[in-house]
C-alpha cells in the first residue's frame, strides 16, 4: 500500500471508520505516521516485499494508545484506554493454505502467545486475513460460529475456531446474515474475520435474551427501506449497546471466564 496512505485516509473519513486492521502493507519497519485526515498508521513489516500489518486509528484512538506490540509481519497489537475501559485491537495477516506447517504453526504460537498475556477484564477485538475457510455451517462450534458463514471447512478455518473456542471470541461475520457478494472476498471464498469476545453469553439464557431481542429488532429495521445506512447502523448500534446493558449488566473489572489449558 506504499503511496496509499492519505487516499486511505480519505476513505476511512469518508466512511466514517474509527480504526481499521490491515493486511499485506508491504511496508518495511516497525514505525507509526500521520497519513492524513488525523489519521495514524501503527505497523509492521519485513523486508518491504511481502506481509506486513498495520492498524490505523482517528484523531480521537490514536491519543487513547497506551501500548504498542509489534509481534511480527504477521501480528500487531494496540492497547487503547477509551473512557475507562482497556481495549486491545489486533490485527493478523495468517499464512496462505500453500506456506510450510512449520510457518502456519509458528504463527499460531505467537497468536497464542499474544492472546494469553491480555487480562480477561479487557475488550478483545480481532480483525484479519486468517486465510481459512470456517464454513457455512456452525457444527461443532456453536458458541463461536453464528452459522452464517459461507462454503465448505478447511484445516487452516478449523485453526481458527479452535483458537476462537480457546479465547473464547465469536466470529462475528457468521453471525449476520448477508448478501452473497457482502460476504466473501476474492475468487468467491470468506478469509476475512473479525473476531470479539463474548462474556456474559456462557449463560444459556442471557444467550438466548440477547440473540432473540437483536434479531427482532433486525426484523423490524428491515422496513425501514428509506432511511439511510449511517442512520440505521446508529439506530442499531445503540440498541445492540441498551440490550447488552440490560441482559448481562457491566463488569466490575473482575475477569468471568477461566480460561482452559491451551
Amino acid at each position: 500500500m506504499s503511496g496509499r496512505g492519505r487516499e486511505l485516509a480519505d476513505v476511512l473519513k469518508r466512511q466514517r471508520i474509527n480504526a481499521a486492521c490491515l493486511q499485506e502493507t508491504k511496508w518495511k519497519g516497525a514505525r507509526a505516521r500521520e497519513i492524513g485526515e488525523g489519521y495514524k498508521l501503527f505497523y509492521c513489516g519485513s523486508d518491504g516485499k511481502r506481509n506486513g500489518v498495520g492498524i490505523v486509528l482517528d484523531s480521537r484512538l490514536k491519543e487513547c494508545v497506551v501500548d504498542v506490540k509489534r509481534v511480527n509481519d504477521r501480528l500487531i497489537a494496540i492497547k487503547l484506554i477509551v473512557d475507562g475501559v482497556t481495549l486491545n485491537l489486533i490485527s493478523v495477516y495468517a499464512p496462505q493454505s500453500g506456506c510450510e506447517e512449520s510457518v502456519k504453526e509458528k504463527f499460531w504460537e505467537d497468536f497464542d502467545c499474544l492472546l494469553m498475556d491480555l487480562q480477561d477484564n479487557e475488550e478483545v477485538y480481532v480483525g484479519g486475513d486468517f486465510n481459512g475457510h470456517v464454513g457455512k455451517e456452525s457444527d461443532g462450534y456453536e458458541r463461536v460460529h453464528g452459522g452464517l458463514g459461507f462454503g465448505n471447512r478447511n484445516a487452516d478455518g478449523e485453526a481458527l475456531l479452535q483458537a476462537a473456542c480457546a479465547f473464547d471470541l465469536a466470529i462475528t461475520n457468521t453471525w449476520f446474515k448477508k448478501k452473497e457478494e457482502h460476504l466473501i472476498t476474492n475468487h468467491a471464498t470468506q478469509i476475512d474475520y473479525f473476531l470479539t469476545r463474548w462474556r456474559m453469553l456462557e449463560n444459556d439464557e442471557c444467550a438466548i435474551r440477547f440473540r432473540n431481542q437483536i434479531l427482532e429488532k433486525m426484523i423490524e429495521m428491515s422496513d425501514m427501506k428509506e432511511t439511510l445506512a449511517n442512520e440505521c447502523w446508529i439506530e442499531m448500534t445503540r440498541y445492540i449497546r441498551k440490550v447488552a446493558k440490560d441482559v448481562f449488566g457491566e463488569s466490575k473489572g473482575k475477569g468471568l471466564i477461566d480460561r482452559d489449558t491451551w
